[in-house]
């Protein structure tokens, strides 16, 4: 099970020489999806301009299991979320949106900032309220094989 975040098209020039799009891309298409999910959990740009609080990633494992190519279109799916008092892991895949195929997946630990003082803080109660909340009606859809950074959580 999965929870779709967002499609999107390989552009010719995310391509390498290989033919198929490059690492730096995969990065990219996920970090975007992922933005489509702290908005929902007021923790992204707008939380950043306006209340000084966002996520900064500072641990990721990614798997490239098969490639994608220019004119591919791939749909990002979030399979994979939860909490401590500061930190965020979360896991997504990309699929090839015709081919139906597992392109790549990424697991990510991140932080929550206090931009102001650029040091972690731990999460508002409003924050943790929305996040579990989340979490909890989620959680049928979270797949919690083959996580790589759970251990990262402090429970």
């Amino acid at each position: 099970m999965s929870i779709y975040l967002k499609t999107g098209r390989i552009k010719a020039e995310w391509a390498d020489y290989n033919g198929h799009m490059n690492l730096a891309f995969y990065i990219h298409l996920f970090d975007m999806a992922w933005e489509v999910m702290l908005e929902k959990l007021d923790m992204g740009e707008n939380s950043a301009i306006n209340k000084k609080k966002t996520t900064f990633a500072v641990e990721s494992h990614t798997t490239y299991d098969q490639e994608v190519k220019v004119g591919d279109e791939v749909i990002i799916n979030l399979l994979f979320l939860d909490r401590d008092k500061k930190r965020l892991i979360y896991k997504l895949e990309m699929l090839h949106k015709q081919k139906e195929y597992i392109a790549s997946t990424t697991e990510v630990c991140s932080l929550y900032v206090d931009l102001e003082k650029r040091k972690v803080t731990e999460f508002e109660d409003e924050k943790k309220t929305l996040l579990d909340t989340y979490i909890s009606e989620n959680r049928k859809n979270f797949n919690s094989k083959k996580l790589f950074l759970i251990d990262k959580l402090k429970k």
